[in-house]
């Protein structure tokens, strides 16, 4: 017992402690790391050594179980997994070379791992210096041919970019992609959605660092047009088609907003400010309406066998003319007034011959034979281009509506008869009106007779012949109007109101909502001149006739 004590004592005296082997200046070989598991590297340690060493070999399964049942812990394991080997350094390949790693291991290692840099001329003479011999040197030539070049790409952020067909990744938020290439020629290709690709093809030279600047444009994008045959078509100032022959495609359209301006024989331009999207194709359909007649533009409606002329939209002063010193409260004040929509209206007042045609349509009676006093002032309707008079407000209506129009508002009436004319008159009044002074056989003083005789005014027009006259017989007014003024008054459809004036609407004003007598516009043949003014109103009944009251029509006459 106290012989085998002794032993130990002798045993652990002349032991040496163990000492780990330097590291080494190379990557680490398998042997390597096996053995500092085996002689009890703390993980640590091991781990540490492993990052910065790297490793020369690829650690299979089998040998890292190996590893394991010789006591390696995960980290380990785990760092020799994230461990390959690296590219040799300048200073790695002069340390093998001056730290005697055997020639053949030396030139080995480089030919496994490769090297990070470019090796000219001068690095080689110095490394042969240093003791390279050319096994080496060889190696390290091959190797230099070997070394990636750097493509740094500059474009769009996030942009997709493609290297010979396969994906490289995407751009930075800042638009830069930094990439590790093999030396050669190579086909760069650049994607994003609603872009054009950019494409090109770049010749990378080993270890030297190339830039390119892959800007990317709009995709261009496109308008598929519908519309009418035939029709021109302008985009953004620049015909670009005549004679449209069923879909019309615009490409090649950079992306952003254009002008586009359709036109045909007889309707009215469309035109349009279109959005177009990058790659994307947009479809417009442009129906072209017809074109709104010209000012004054005269038709005959085949219902009643009148003319109708056309009248547009605009806007005028409603009311007292400027300088008229006979206007009554009704038709004050003068007032802006728009009419947003243009109308046909009769070019003449509504005939005899019309009317009958309306009877003979509709079963209705004529109205009774108008006589002033004894005197027949048409009779049994013998003339049918007189207007026709004794008219009340609901056959005017019903006429109207059966010719395919309506009654006329006071202000649509009054916007016509003006014509674009602010005075009371549109001409001299012989020249434009029938009237108390010029409807009878002797021009009169009417002013004189009613004045110095009311009593007999109706007398005195009697003996004179005064009566109706034949419709469009004085000059008409700017729009083709005839009789706006004088021969009979006229129905609208308007209720009347002394004060509608003072709270009528600026737009479309429709007339009051109620009322028990409808306006009358443009006085008669019986009337004085103090009647024959634009302006003037007056509220007639709707029970009894006169036979100095007629009527037009007007409204959308003919369709579309």
């Amino acid at each position: 017992m106290k012989t085998r004590f002794l032993t130990l004592i002798l045993v652990l005296a002349i032991t040496p402690p163990f000492v780990f082997p330097q590291e080494a200046q190379g990557p680490m070989t398998r042997d390597q790391v096996m053995d500092l598991v085996k002689f009890g590297m703390s993980s640590a340690d091991l781990v540490g050594r492993i990052k910065k060493l790297s490793i020369d070999f690829e650690p299979a399964d089998d040998y890292l179980q190996g590893l394991r049942n010789a006591g390696a812990q995960d980290a380990v394991i785990q760092a020799l997994k994230e461990a390959r080997p690296k590219p040799l350094t300048r200073d790695q390949i002069g340390k093998l070379v001056a730290g005697g790693v055997p020639s053949e291991r030396a030139a080995a290692l480089v030919r496994q791992r490769g090297i990070d840099f470019p090796a000219d001329d001068d690095y080689l003479k110095t490394l042969r210096l240093a003791g390279g011999d050319d096994s080496v040197i060889s190696a390290v030539r091959e190797a230099s041919a070997r070394v990636p070049a750097e493509l740094v790409v500059e474009t769009s952020p996030l942009a997709e970019v493609f290297l010979d067909g396969n994906s490289q990744g995407r751009a930075s938020d800042q638009g830069f992609l930094s990439l590790k290439v093999k030396s050669g020629v190579h086909e760069l290709k650049v994607t994003l959605a609603g872009k054009k690709d950019f494409r090109q093809s770049v010749t990378l030279l080993s270890g030297q660092a190339s830039r390119i600047s892959a800007g990317l444009v709009d995709e261009a994008g496109s308008i598929r047009l519908r519309t009418q045959l035939g029709a021109s078509v302008t985009l953004d100032g620049i015909r670009v088609s005549m004679g449209v022959r069923g879909d019309l495609i615009l490409s090649e359209l950079a992306a952003g907003p254009h002008e586009l301006r359709i036109s045909a024989p007889g309707k009215t331009d469309y035109r349009q400010s279109v959005t177009v999207t990058a790659g994307q194709e947009l479809t417009v359909e442009a129906l072209l309406r017809n074109a709104p007649p010209a000012p004054g533009e005269a038709r005959e409606n085949p219902k009643d066998g009148l003319k109708y002329v056309w009248i547009p939209p605009g806007t005028f002063v409603m009311g007292c003319s400027p300088g008229d010193g006979e206007c009554s409260s009704s038709e004050q004040p003068p007032h802006t007034v728009t009419i947003t929509r243009g109308f046909w209206e009769g070019q003449t007042e509504v005939t005899v011959g019309a009317y009958k045609r309306f009877a003979a349509a509709t079963g209705r009676q004529m109205p009774p034979e108008p006589v002033l006093g004894a005197r027949p002032l048409n009779p049994a309707w013998g003339n049918e281009s007189l207007p026709v008079d004794n008219v009340q407000w609901d056959e005017a209506q019903a006429y109207c509506t059966w010719a395919g129009g309506r009654l006329l508002t006071d202000a649509e009436w009054e916007y016509a008869a003006r014509a674009g004319n602010t005075s009371a008159r549109y001409g001299e009044i012989d020249a434009i009106a029938w009237y108390a002074d010029d409807s009878g056989r002797q021009h009169v003083d009417s002013v004189r007779l009613s004045t110095a005789d009311p009593a007999n005014y109706n007398v005195r027009l009697n003996e004179n012949g005064n009566n109706l006259h034949e419709v469009g017989q004085k000059l008409p007014n700017a729009f083709g109007l005839f009789d706006t003024l004088g021969n009979v008054w006229e129905w609208t459809n308007d209720w009347y109101d002394e004060k509608y004036y003072q709270r009528s609407p600026s737009q479309d004003p429709p007339g009051p909502e109620s009322g028990t007598q409808r306006v009358l516009r443009s006085a008669s043949w019986y009337n004085g001149a103090a009647f024959m003014r634009a302006s003037f109103h007056a509220a007639g009944g709707l029970v009894g006739r006169s036979v100095l009251v007629g009527f037009r029509c007007g409204g959308d006459v003919f369709a579309p």
